[in-house]
């Protein structure tokens, strides 16, 4: 390939990578790289690709800037999906032939994947048909509050209150929003890690706190809902029988008609639900109009005087005497007591995760979620609160309905018994007997009675009870299903087969209605709604404690765009569960934990059979260190960096090659540091074959380092040029093994052990290789490793109001993002702001920041500063590339075709460190990327606290290792502040999705 040369170099902007964030449908015009597919430069005629190479010649980077596509599980319609490269395709020989090494996890579709031909692009000219998608009002807040606006509100709310009273009714209500606010800020928490598909609880649970528990849990929310389902249509069947009998129209008794009526009307719900969610959804906005209309009857009714027919019932409009009254509790009967009214009234509380069990079927679940079910937990509260003050107010506990017990003047009023005596009405007699019928104590329809057209509430009782049956209906299944589709447990795989653009899950809806149908049988609403509480409750508390276990272990994959929360709460939330459920039932409690510990138990069992047949997931990445410390006394900064990483997170193992075996202390420096690490300590005559045993030995089955962190060389020039060459091998090694791979340089060197221990390899950072005899100071021969010498290194120091500057040049898996989004974890580097540089084009500066920022956040990281760089890609200045020039001159192979043919193999293949003018030629353009990047980081970075860039790549066979060392020094020299410089294995470590 024939390079664009400038007079005096390489023009370096014909270089600049053009992989946009998205790209219209359209052709676009790769360079080919036979190997793989992957491309770099889209349709520019200043780009590499418009100069007509039809092969890949190696002497250009496959490096590609951040992409949305390299993250996304899915492909958008219209146009290709790009693939990142893998780490074999960026450093390998493009002449070998040879395939990846065996560490290589390259797929198919990986290898393939950008090759796919034009006919199958013209296969598919129509986008697929959109699935039904909901916004959070009508997807989450209307649903919600419609589960919420049960039965029990019209039911039983004017009932309890006459049990419990108006102010023990209010601590009632408030304990259990207390609880179901707790729980909504830990689903909302959850629901931002991450964009969240279909499964709703069962799924936020299992990709936060793992299947284990979020099988067991969602299986029981599936089998309370379906329960729910029960009680929601036994309060509509009840209603309904009490208008048959008021109209004399029975059909066998009221128990049996409560049954009869309860099926056909499950029958029907099953029908909705099954026709699809967008006529489900129909039906919850007619629901919710006809719910707010009786509202309205009802406070209107509350306002209009009495007539008599309504006083006899015991209303009487707002009276002080009534509320006095109503205020303190009466228990009567079995269920008097507080829990009971609770276990009686939770139920109604618990429809807050109605939106969340339909996330599939959402817009934008991670917005959606948390704004709607916290406005419906706070409407809906409020709504209880005023209903149970305002009928309180106005209905006494007990009357007759008699229209003639009123208190004449022949009868005495101080035999009278009951507050309406106040107001003309004598309704002693069947107070002393208990025979009163009407009064919110005796008469479960008191909403009606009260409200201005008694038909309204019937109407409201109806879309209540209906409405909660069909969202509950709704959710069951879809939760069941997602379960069913990870296979956690035998014979339910059956139910989990979907049907239809919206993957309905037929089979489930089927099964739900059976469940369903057997409950109804019971026909017994204070029996079936202490049932449910129990189940809720515990669904609840390990909702919380999920939230509180993913908070306080500190796992990187946890990272909630939604900040309201505390993990503190959270446990608090978790803790008042499991209190109530045995204050509640006792027994009820123990059988619900131990059918929660049996499918943990049993799905923990069957991931510890299969444990090597168990993938590693993104989403649980945490960065393994193998740190190359040498003794680790000896590089205090690197270990103190590493530290802040892993500590109280990931496995941290401080890595030494010996080459005398002794005695030594060093796991008793790293106590009294107070650092948690490993270290690991291998004899080996030089440093590549005992670093290459740490790669391969290291860690036990999956617990083992996946990043390398080491020192930079800073003394490869004066060094032996075979020294040179077996530190840039040992990156090799690590690459070829699927490491990340981290090194440190900071302007005063890492190693402040002066004159080192014979025992020790000092190829790690900046000493000859050869081995030292000269003794050690004082301290360190008292220890072997220092213990007594605790020098500060600028990683323990608070940094203050400083900033990190990461940049992210190449897309290498999102290392280069993550381990400074873990170091702001910790005290000392809080307050640092993070800045995130990118390469651009100055005519789409202000474009290309918004794309870079839009993909940042969906990694919910916090950076919110990032600053598009064009002046990356112009000409170094002459004299840098000649200081350049300078720093690998005594490398440089003065090539003399006579001689070669006349002395048998190249002398480059002797030592293949020495740099020919071939190899300067061809990697001029990465050389002058470099330097150019230095005066870029010495014009912005200067003041930084932490540089953190992007390591490039050098191929083999390509670049000759001195040459790599080279870039690697002149890109990270003269600079103040610590410089990082990171290449992740070309595998994603960060995921916007919630799983």
């Amino acid at each position: 390939m024939e390079l664009p040369v400038a007079s005096d170099g390489v023009d370096l902007a014909a270089y600049r990578p053009r992989v946009p964030l998205s790209v219209p449908n359209g052709k676009e015009t790769p360079v080919r790289f036979n190997e793989s597919g992957y491309y770099h430069c889209y349709g520019d005629r200043n780009s590499v690709a418009s100069h007509g190479s039809v092969a890949q010649t190696g002497y250009e980077t496959l490096d590609t800037p951040p992409h949305y596509d390299f993250y996304a599980n899915s492909e958008a319609w219209g146009r290709r999906r790009r693939f990142r490269p893998s780490l074999y395709q960026l450093y390998a020989n493009p002449g070998d032939d040879s395939r990846p090494p065996m560490y290589e996890e390259t797929t198919g579709e990986q290898m393939e994947g950008g090759d796919s031909s034009e006919e199958d692009e013209d296969r598919q000219k129509d986008p697929p048909p959109e699935p039904t998608r909901f916004g959070w009002v009508q997807g989450v807040m209307i649903r919600c509050m419609l589960n919420i606006w049960g039965v029990i509100l019209y039911l039983r709310l004017p009932w309890i209150t006459a049990q419990a009273g108006i102010g023990l009714t209010w601590v009632i209500i408030l304990l259990s929003s207390l609880i179901t606010g707790i729980t909504g800020l830990s689903t909302s928490a959850i629901a931002t890690n991450g964009k969240v598909k279909g499964g709703g609880t069962y799924f936020l649970i299992s990709r936060s706190l793992g299947p284990e528990l979020g099988g067991s849990i969602g299986l029981i929310f599936a089998f309370a809902n379906a329960v729910a389902v029960a009680m929601h249509t036994v309060g509509f069947a009840e209603t309904v029988t009490d208008l048959m009998r008021e109209n004399g129209a029975v059909m066998v008794d009221r128990t049996n008609d409560i049954r009869i009526i309860g099926i056909i009307t499950v029958t029907c719900l099953l029908g909705i639900s099954m026709a699809g969610m967008a006529w489900e959804s129909k039906a919850q906005i007619l629901f919710f109009l006809v719910i707010m209309v009786s509202f309205a009857s009802y406070i209107v009714g509350t306002i209009i005087p009495a007539s008599p027919q309504k006083q006899a019932k015991g209303f009487f409009s707002y009276k002080a005497d009534i509320f006095a009254a109503n205020f303190v509790p009466c228990w009567r009967g079995p269920e008097g007591s507080f829990f009971g009214m609770f276990s009686i009234f939770f139920p109604s509380a618990t429809g807050i995760l109605a939106g969340a069990n339909i996330s599939g079927d959402l817009k934008n679940p991670t917005v959606a979620i948390p704004r709607g079910t916290l406005m419906a937990i706070f409407w809906t509260t409020i709504s209880y609160l005023i209903i149970s003050a305002t009928i309180g107010s106005c209905v006494v506990r007990d009357a007759s309905g008699i229209l003639n017990d009123t208190l004449s003047s022949s009868s005495s009023s101080e035999t009278c018994v009951g507050t309406a005596c106040q107001y003309g009405w004598d309704f002693s007699e069947c107070i002393k007997n208990s025979t009163c019928t009407y009064g919110i104590s005796n008469f479960y329809q008191s909403m009606g009675m009260v409200s201005a057209f008694a038909p309204l509430i019937t109407a409201g009782i109806f879309g209540a009870t209906l409405s909660s049956a069909l969202a509950c209906l709704v959710s069951a299944p879809k939760v069941f299903q997602c379960l069913c589709k990870d296979k956690l447990y035998p014979l339910i795989g059956f139910f989990g087969k979907g049907y239809g653009k919206n993957d309905e899950p037929l089979r489930a809806y089927l099964l739900t209605y059976i469940i369903a149908a057997c409950f109804i049988l019971i026909a017994e609403l204070n029996t079936i709604a202490p049932i449910i509480s129990n189940f809720f409750l515990c669904s609840y508390s390990l909702i919380n404690f999920s939230c509180f276990h993913a908070s306080i272990t500190n796992s990187p994959g946890w990272r909630p765009s939604f900040r309201f929360y505390s993990k503190w709460l959270s446990l608090l939330g978790a803790v008042c569960c499991v209190v109530i459920m045995f204050l509640l039932t006792w027994w009820a409690a123990l059988i619900a934990f131990g059918v929660v510990f049996f499918l943990l138990g049993y799905t923990l069992y069957k991931k510890l059979v299969g444990l090597n047949n168990v993938e590693d997931h993104v989403k649980n990445y945490r960065p393994q260190c193998l740190v190359l410390t040498g003794p680790p006394s000896s590089r205090p900064a690197l270990v103190d960096l590493v530290s802040c990483f892993t500590k109280s997170l990931s496995l941290m193992m401080c890595g030494n090659v010996i080459i005398v075996m002794s005695s030594d202390s060093h796991v008793t420096w790293l106590n009294q540091r107070k650092v948690k690490s490993f270290y690991r300590g291998v004899v080996a005559t030089e440093l590549r074959s005992g670093v290459s045993m740490l790669l391969q030995g290291a860690g036990l089955g999956r617990i083992k380092p996946n990043v390398l962190l080491m020192g930079f060389k800073t003394d490869w020039c004066s060094d032996t040029p075979q020294a040179a060459h077996n530190y840039i091998g040992i990156l090799n090694d690590a690459f070829d093994l699927q490491y990340g791979v981290c090194m440190l340089r900071i302007r005063e060197g890492l190693d402040i052990s002066q004159p080192s221990q014979a025992h020790v390899n000092q190829g790690f950072d900046g000493a000859p290789d050869s081995i030292n005899t000269t003794s050690a100071p004082a301290c360190i021969q008292t220890s072997i490793t220092c213990i007594v010498c605790k020098p500060s290194t600028v990683f323990q120091k608070k940094q203050g109001k400083k900033t990190i500057d990461i940049y992210w040049l190449s897309d290498d898996g999102g290392l280069t993002l993550l381990l400074p989004y873990l170091l702001t974890r910790r005290k000392r580097w809080a307050r640092c702001k993070v800045r995130v540089f990118v390469g651009g084009d100055t005519d789409k500066k202000e474009e290309q920041k918004e794309e870079v920022l839009a993909l940042i956040k969906k990694f919910r990281l916090g950076f919110h500063d990032v600053e598009v760089l064009p002046d990356i890609y112009q000409n170094p200045q002459p004299g840098n590339v000649h200081q350049f020039e300078n720093m690998v001159g005594r490398f440089r192979l003065d090539t003399n075709p006579k001689l070669d043919s006349d002395s048998g193999p190249p002398r480059q293949q002797e030592e293949p460190w020495m740099i020919t003018d071939q190899d300067l030629e061809r990697n001029k353009a990465k050389t002058h990327r470099q330097i150019r990047l230095n005066e870029v980081l010495q014009d912005y970075s200067r003041e930084a606290a932490l540089i953190v860039i992007t390591m490039p790549v050098g191929r083999r066979g390509v670049c000759p290792s001195t040459l790599f060392l080279a870039w690697l020094d002149f890109l990270s020299r003269d600079l103040r502040p610590p410089v990082l410089l990171v290449r992740g294995n070309q595998e994603n470590v960060l995921t916007f999705y919630c799983q």
